[in-house]
């Protein structure tokens, strides 16, 4: 960032020893022309970031302010109605330096400019986010907008307050700060009901300048996704009838045999709505990574992540013989390969499954994948800050 050459001071417009300000009106103010007297907060250098930048004048009014950083860009604001005061609509950033012009005009109406300049300090600890859905791409109807955040937030109403959700169709969500399965602070936007089909949807997180709050650290930089709602597609997986059913826009496409979670233990299968995270492909699955003892070490194709725990639907043709009449795995949903093979190219992540079952180990938390359908509505937006 540039550094600048003048530092912050209160500045006035008389000229006096030791003001910063400079005029760019040619002529001496009559006597009975009162000098205005500007001054910008923060003031001085290294000075704590997170706090609006404010110009006030005694003796006169402002016709307008600017204040740049150190790469030339603008933080907005507006003076007020009387004239008096100017309020930055963002906070200021750590480790930046910033400029500020002030025009002014005294009651008799001598124009006058004063400019001076402050730097805040930078941050000790920087916090950072990791966001979904990607920028750009087509979502089912079930994705929530979702952030994890590197540090703890203990400033969770001063973040949500930064985080803004415009809709095509002003569709109707909320906010709710839940834990990850990482251990991790993490805060997820869904919508009261699944999402219409062709909703475009825009996150912009103006996060830079906010203060996490202790052990946190700061943001530094902002955050945008924009994505489109695709078409209604359920998932219905009966785990009773060993049956999964793909319906789309209300119509039944296909019925597929499937084979769920062993009942009686570890090995059960989770009930309730669990949300296509990611199609992963072909990847190797080793029980070890989610604590089953009897290790099992393959290569599994066609592999659909539901949850951060492990339960995926992919193709299981080892599994073939309890396929639409028993339930044999370790907790995926199991299918055959030309089942799997169609089923995958149709779905996209954010389509819902909505999982029944009589012996499961019970309905998906929020933070375990995005299980936020699990909770009502009413208790999902008390999961906000700002409530």
């Amino acid at each position: 960032m540039a550094a600048l050459l003048t530092p912050l001071a209160a500045c006035s417009s008389s000229g006096s020893a030791g003001s910063s300000g400079s005029s760019d009106a040619g002529e001496k103010p009559a006597a009975a022309d009162r000098p205005v007297t500007v001054t910008v907060t923060p003031e001085g250098e290294k000075v704590p970031a997170g706090e609006p930048v404010k110009v006030t004048v005694t003796g006169g009014r402002l016709t307008s302010v600017t204040v740049t950083d150190g790469e030339g860009h603008r933080l907005a604001g507006e003076v007020a109605a009387d004239g008096r005061s100017w309020v930055s609509a963002r906070k200021a950033v750590p480790g930046a330096a910033y400029a500020v012009t002030a025009a002014t005009r005294t009651e008799a109406g001598t124009a006058k400019t004063t400019r001076t300049a402050f730097t805040t300090a930078s941050a000790d600890k920087v916090n950072k986010v990791d966001w979904r859905p990607g920028t750009g791409t087509t979502v089912g109807v079930a994705q929530p907008i979702s952030l994890v955040f590197d540090h703890p937030v203990r400033n969770k109403a001063e973040v949500e307050k930064q985080l803004r959700i415009t809709t095509s169709n002003d569709t109707e969500g909320s906010w709710g700060w839940i834990r990850d399965f990482s251990g991790r602070d993490r805060v997820d936007w869904r919508p009261r009901a699944y999402w219409k089909p062709g909703t475009e949807v825009r996150l912009n997180a103006e996060l830079n300048g906010t203060d996490s709050g202790a052990d946190g650290g700061w943001f530094v930089r902002d955050y945008t996704t924009t994505f489109t709602i695709g078409a209604r597609q359920i998932v219905e997986v009966d785990l009773d009838s060993h049956r999964l059913t793909l319906v789309r826009d209300g119509e039944t496409v296909r019925r597929i045999p499937v084979s769920g979670g062993t009942p009686g233990g570890d090995k059960r299968s989770w009930r309730g709505t669990a949300v296509l995270m990611a199609k992963e492909g072909t990847i190797n699955m080793n029980s070890e990574t989610v604590g089953l003892a009897d290790a099992y070490d393959k290569m599994v194709d066609y592999s659909m992540r539901l949850t951060w725990s492990g339960m995926y639907a992919h193709a299981a043709p080892w599994n073939a013989r309890y396929f639409g009449n028993s339930n044999h795995s370790s907790g995926c949903i199991g299918m055959s390969d030309a089942n799997a093979a169609w089923f995958y190219a149709q779905v996209r992540p954010g389509d819902p499954f909505e999982i029944t079952g009589k012996d499961t180990k019970g309905v998906v938390e929020p933070g375990n994948g995005f299980g936020a359908w699990n909770v009502s509505w009413e208790e999902w937006r008390g999961k906000s800050a700002l409530r």
